[in-house]
């Protein structure tokens, strides 16, 4: 799945994990109701399907994410950009 991209069935994402409503959109920060908004055809702001597709697409556990590391990620992206895309391969690679 390409960043984003649209998301046309998140309900269908949920039950292939085996999830409720309350705990897969409570990890991106949604409220069970909101979420079933979404569910029923509602539009998905970008950042909401970009964190579901971070979330449960690619199964980046957001607890573990620090300003830090993104600050980090950012100066290196900027003052080297061929290395980040090489550490980037790495790491997808793993």
């Amino acid at each position: 799945m390409k960043l984003f991209e649209e998301i046309s069935n998140p309900r269908e994402i949920r039950r292939k994990l085996g999830l409720n409503q309350h705990d897969f959109w409570s990890k991106v920060g949604v409220t069970q109701s909101g979420g079933s908004r979404y569910e029923s055809g509602r539009n998905m702001p970008r950042p909401v399907r970009e964190l579901v597709r971070l979330v449960h697409i690619e199964h980046i556990d957001l607890t573990k994410i620090r300003k830090d590391d993104l600050a980090v990620a950012a100066l290196l992206k900027s003052q080297d950009p061929e290395r980040y895309k090489s550490l980037k391969k790495a790491a997808k690679a793993k």
